[in-house]
């Protein structure tokens, strides 16, 4: 399929139903020719929400009025034992960029997850911190970094967030987390304020240079409180054909059915891996402190999204022609035989 921008811009706006039928039909193809008909799972557990940042979009900035909480080196543990026997093999440890965690912490925690459960792979998505921060991270044994890199245009990046906050700077982080090994995840809303069809082709293009291992998208949803409280969300069917565009120029990438998906329609995380996902990410979080990771309105925490009920994700997965295997899902270069 012709992935020019021209295309690529025709793909994005055009109303056929078959040419859009014929996109999700090409991703899922290429999905299947690389990695077969598995939806790998990982657990989340979202260690902090206290944040020294003031992204203009986010319900738990700096700024936000709200009930902060940490989980501490044995819940997480707890979580990730709780993971482990519903087969999770793979844990995303994500929270805000919070200076309680130092790299002390946050490697004692890692080595700590490794030593238990050796056989699964640690991600970390804890925001922007230096080189030599990252490189000990590298050393404690976390084999994922996930660092959404929001927009690929400097102009956009101003828009959604605090002067304070540099565009060169996230994307010298994704650079670095490369050179020293990581398999890195990049990402960014779809429908933030300001976007448009050429910041999107942007952030396309950049994906297909940098060839990140991992690549979450989802709507933009407008938390209460925020600067962009009264913004629209971000469209689903927009989502899906940028889920579906972005395994034509990539088929090798690990692609979510992000919770944001979810969360604005009932079948969301389905009609993600028919235009190409092949991820999804419960929660493992302790049910008291889900409801206070509100980085938009109305995030599903509970039901179809609690890792309680990873029977039900995978009766749903089954239920389209997928399988969840019991497996870290690493990035893959081969195709399956």
């Amino acid at each position: 399929m012709n992935m020019s921008s021209s295309n690529i811009e025709y793909l994005l706006t055009a109303g056929d139903p078959s040419e859009v039928d014929a996109l999700f039909a090409e991703a899922r193809r290429l999905r299947d020719e690389v990695y077969g008909r598995r939806v790998f799972l990982r657990g989340l557990v979202e260690v902090s929400n206290h944040c020294l940042n003031n992204c203009l979009y986010c319900g738990i900035r700096r700024d936000m009025r709200c009930q902060r909480y940490r989980l501490t080196k044995e819940q997480i543990l707890d979580c990730c034992r709780t993971g482990y026997g519903l087969v999770f093999r793979s844990f995303v440890l994500q929270g805000g960029e919070d200076a309680w965690m130092t790299d002390e912490r946050v490697c004692d925690i890692v080595r700590s997850v490794k030593r238990e459960f050796p056989d699964c792979a640690v991600t970390l998505s804890l925001g922007e911190r230096g080189y030599e921060s990252f490189a000990r991270l590298r050393e404690a044994g976390v084999d994922r970094y996930l660092l959404r890199h929001e927009t690929a245009d400097a102009g956009h990046y101003a828009l959604l967030h605090p002067q304070e906050m540099s565009f060169d700077h996230r994307m010298q982080c994704l650079l670095d987390l490369r050179r020293l090994g990581f398999q890195v995840g990049c990402g960014f809303m779809v429908g933030s304020p300001g976007q448009t069809v050429e910041t999107l082709k942007k952030d396309l293009a950049f994906i297909d240079e940098f060839r990140p291992e991992m690549v979450g998208i989802g709507p933009f949803i407008p938390a209460a409180g925020t600067p962009f409280e009264n913004e629209p969300a971000g469209s689903v069917e927009l989502t899906l054909r940028l889920l579906a565009i972005i395994r034509i120029i990539h088929p090798h990438v690990l692609l979510p059915a992000t919770t944001a998906l979810g969360t604005l329609h009932p079948t969301g995380r389905e009609r993600a891996i028919r235009a190409g996902a092949n991820v999804v990410m419960p929660n493992l979080s302790p049910q008291d402190t889900r409801a206070l990771y509100s980085i938009y309105d109305n995030k599903l925490s509970t039901g179809s999204e609690a890792a309680e009920t990873v029977a039900d994700i995978r009766a749903r997965m089954q239920a389209i022609g997928m399988e969840m295997p019991v497996d870290r899902g690493d990035f893959c270069l081969k195709q399956t035989p």
